[in-house]
């Protein structure tokens, strides 16, 4: 068994940074010079694209995409800022980009503007002779980062000497890194997206007593929650903690083990925030991200996944008060997009996701740049054995009932 007494606790230096462009006015963007005193990890680049402003920019970035051609995309994942989103081939959450990526086979090159997991998702999907690049390496995501492989491995081992092989099924979100997916994989375990989570529960407890979930312990209690499980058979695992914080005792008993993982961006949305957007809005309407914590979802009218909060805001009537608890850049976006309703962020602090907003114009312009050059930069890939271990979990999900 292990022994965890001896460890530091741990905090993942991405969730450290997530307050670096937390501000209470409105994000603008300016040239990479600038935005690099923001006091996170940024990516070397070449100083030349250091002091480009936003036209220069679009000026390199077009023309690169047009001698480039459909041999290089950009996917633009929904959190993403404007000012790179304006360039993508294509927009969705990070499971709709992949498989796209996945369904594009003459193309060679795709430039993912997302964060490091969604890059490796792409490339466990595409094939051999495609390459996926991530433009800025620092843009990983702070969620992954808590569930550290060596120490899901270390729990997966405790679990299995307490309560025996076959027991537990694990479960990952997508937002975990390729060695997650790939540890779910060769145990018979699934991926699951905020959209398809209680099918993958049904699945899992199908063929297991317990589940394991990773790394997000909100969508996991949340979805357990609406499928009927007891807040009280739901325990956390702490991986600075021996068992996890836990006795063997109360680990046979629970019914759903969760990971202490959370989202950095999710996480920021607070009860008093939805009663004070209700006292302001007699007829208002409270979406969520599932990933925001039980009490949030509990006070929500709506909960559901980008994709579904994009839907019901695009096809809600004319007049009608959306407050959304999700990533701010997609909220104005769906603000811009529909003019004649009210649509706000529930947070009144502007704080996108910091990984996120790490992809600026400049680093798109640098790695197209560099292909145009017959160079590629930034290249993501899964080592061979993780990449099919991981598919396998991922072909899993794709084989739930739709």
């Amino acid at each position: 068994m292990t022994n965890l007494n001896l460890l530091k606790n741990k905090v993942p230096i991405t969730e450290i940074e997530q307050s670096a462009f937390c501000r209470t006015d409105e994000l603008t963007v300016k040239p990479l010079e600038e935005e690099i005193k923001a006091p996170v990890r940024w990516q070397p680049i070449p100083k030349q694209y250091l002091k480009l402003d936003g036209i220069e920019l679009h000026n390199r970035i077009i023309e690169a995409k047009n001698k480039l051609g459909d041999r290089a995309l950009i996917l633009g994942h929904h959190y993403q800022r404007d000012e790179v989103i304006r360039y993508a081939d294509a927009t969705g959450d990070s499971f709709k980009l992949s498989q796209f990526s996945a369904t594009q086979k003459s193309s060679e090159f795709f430039i993912f503007c997302g964060v490091h997991f969604m890059a490796e998702t792409a490339d466990i999907l595409s094939n051999d002779l495609q390459k996926v690049i991530l433009p800025n390496l620092t843009a990983g995501c702070s969620m992954a980062d808590m569930a550290d492989i060596d120490d899901v491995l270390d729990c997966w081992d405790d679990l299995n000497d307490i309560l025996g092989a076959d027991v537990v099924t694990p479960i990952t979100y997508m937002n975990s890194t390729a060695s997650i997916k790939a540890l779910c994989g060769r145990n018979g375990g699934i991926v699951c997206t905020s959209s398809n989570a209680v099918d993958a529960f049904e699945w899992a407890l199908s063929k297991s007593s317990k589940v394991l979930f990773l790394p997000d312990q909100h969508l996991g209690r949340n979805t357990g929650v609406k499928m009927g499980i007891p807040v009280e058979d739901m325990l956390v695992w702490n991986p600075n903690k021996q068992l996890g914080g836990h006795t063997e005792e109360s680990l046979q008993k629970a019914k759903v083990i969760l990971w202490q993982g959370h989202c950095s961006v999710h996480t920021r949305f607070k009860l008093n925030q939805v009663k004070m957007a209700r006292q302001k809005y007699s007829d208002i309407k409270i979406l969520v991200h599932p990933e925001c914590t039980l009490e949030v979802v509990d006070a929500a009218d709506m909960v559901g996944s980008t994709e579904y909060i994009i839907k019901a805001v695009s096809n809600a009537p004319s007049g009608s008060v959306w407050g959304i608890g999700t990533e701010i850049s997609l909220v104005n976006r769906l603000a811009q997009e529909n003019p004649d309703k009210t649509v706000f962020c529930l947070d009144s602090v502007v704080c996108p996701c910091s990984t996120m907003y790490r992809i600026h114009p400049a680093y798109l312009a640098w790695v197209l740049d560099q292909l145009c050059n017959g160079t590629v930069v930034n290249q993501i890939t899964v080592e061979p054995k993780i990449k099919i271990q991981a598919k396998r979990s991922l072909d899993r999900m794709l084989a739930l009932k739709p």
